[in-house]
């Protein structure tokens, strides 16, 4: 395990290898070609193309919360796709994060925020190119939890108290309640080493959650077949430390600790994207 407090500078760990021409074009066109890009490159000597990192959000955020990160890996050659989670439900979230896998070739490195961790651990079980999974501040939940049973695990979240439920009316005339935070209580709950004005941006983009998706059991978890990494939130109001790192053990994952809040991705984006490109490296073949 590796301890960090607060901050750091970022640490290269290597030369930037040469961008290909199609890079320019995005991911999905580079990943279209990455298998046969990388034998060509291996046969010739050269640099194997980089997997592609699939980020997932979690609730109350959406793929803008990965903007930083996405930067420090596109700026070291990685073609990245910030995946829309819709926060219904670990499997339908997976079944549509599993769209956004079956379109893009060659390797893939799966990264999951907070409730995305539910997700990215069922969407990956069955996917061979899906070389390690990264939980960020994230549920590892084994068949049969939620991710509502695990945050109550160990003591130290506060997040019930700073929802905003909003009960509706679905079109089969059921009802449904969708999970906000309250937005003044946005930063201390869930951003509180994010600049303020930045954080008061957060809140008011945030996406709900569905009650019932805290409340869904996972069926799979693709962490116990696949390499795990996991960043762990020291000062997290939302999935306290104590569970994080009984999820970590458990899995046997590669761990980091970080004294930093649930929106870690946006407060220490340099410290997401090392431990990505960490996962990457470790998994090259």
């Amino acid at each position: 395990m590796v301890g960090i407090k607060g901050g750091r500078k970022r640490v290269v760990t290597g030369a930037v290898s040469t961008l290909t021409a199609g890079l320019a074009l995005g991911a999905f066109v580079l990943s279209g070609t990455a298998d046969g890009a990388t034998h060509a490159a291996a046969a010739a000597g050269g640099p194997r193309v980089k997997p592609t990192v699939v980020l997932e959000h979690g609730a109350f955020a959406d793929g803008s919360s990965w903007n930083g990160v996405i930067a420090d890996l596109r700026a070291d050659g990685y073609p990245v796709v910030a995946a829309a989670n819709p926060l219904r439900g670990p499997a339908a979230d997976a079944a549509a994060l599993r769209t956004v896998l079956d379109h893009i070739k060659g390797p893939k490195i799966l990264v999951g925020h907070s409730y995305g961790g539910s997700v990215i651990s069922e969407a990956a079980a069955s996917d061979p190119d899906v070389k390690a999974l990264v939980y960020v501040a994230a549920f590892l939940p084994a068949p049969g939890e939620t991710a509502l049973e695990l945050t109550g695990k160990f003591p130290g979240s506060t997040l019930p108290d700073a929802l905003d439920p909003v009960t509706y009316r679905q079109a089969d005339g059921s009802t449904a309640t969708d999970l906000y935070i309250q937005q003044e209580k946005f930063r201390h709950q869930f951003a509180a080493d994010v600049p303020a004005g930045q954080a008061a941006l957060m809140a008011a983009e945030q996406r709900p959650i569905a009650q019932a998706a805290l409340e869904e059991k996972a069926t799979v978890a693709a962490w116990k077949t696949k390499p795990s990494w996991d960043i762990v939130t020291t000062e997290d109001l939302n999935i306290p430390a104590a569970v994080q790192r009984f999820m970590a053990q458990r899995a046997h994952a590669h761990t980091t600790e970080v004294a930093a809040s649930h929106s870690v991705a946006v407060s220490h984006p340099h410290l997401v994207a090392d431990v990505i490109e960490r996962a990457a490296r470790a998994t090259a073949r």
